[in-house]
């Protein structure tokens, strides 16, 4: 049961470019489910400019998959989002990887150097911004060239606004107890 606060747009009135968008974005995996963008389709032409964004990242990015997926998930985990939470992008994360991020543990041992040093910036980024600061852009430069920083950058822009936005319209499925 979907109970979000804003009316859903059904899938059949999306306009062609949207509909389109939407469907790479499932075939792809990029989208877990359609209901955050049957809300956005109110304004297709700004869906269709998330939808854009988030396939260059997903589709097109110069960062692994498996650590956009760990970034992706640490972030939905401050944002509390149950949709994002929920959702699995990536195959190469397994449960040993969502233990050790759901024990608040982005620096254990069980995370490479490089994971480690975006997990810590995810979380501030998130959590602290303020908390940032020239040493976790050393950490991030010993393992990240700058165009691959920049988009971690974006990327946890991204999720935490997506997660934000998807939690307050309660743009989601509801999930059997």
């Amino acid at each position: 049961m979907t109970v979000a606060r804003l009316p859903l747009v059904p899938l059949a009135d999306f306009p062609a470019p949207l509909g389109e968008a939407v469907q790479r974005g499932v075939d792809t995996r990029m989208l877990s489910s359609t209901v955050p963008v049957q809300v956005w389709a109110h304004r297709p032409q700004a869906a269709l400019a998330w939808l854009a964004l988030l396939d260059q990242f997903h589709n097109h990015g110069v960062l692994d998959a498996r650590l956009r997926e760990l970034v992706r998930l640490r972030i939905a985990s401050i944002t509390q989002c149950q949709a994002c939470q929920l959702a699995r992008k990536s195959d190469r994360v397994d449960a040993q990887d969502i233990e050790a991020l759901n024990c608040l543990q982005p620096d254990s041992e069980h995370f490479t150097p490089a994971e480690r040093a975006a997990l810590t910036y995810a979380e501030l980024f998130a959590a602290d911004a303020h908390a940032v600061d020239e040493h976790h852009f050393a950490a991030l430069a010993a393992h990240f060239s700058t165009a691959e920083t920049v988009e971690l950058q974006m990327f946890c822009a991204l999720m935490l606004a997506g997660g934000r936005m998807t939690l307050v319209q309660q743009a989601y499925e509801e999930m059997p107890p």
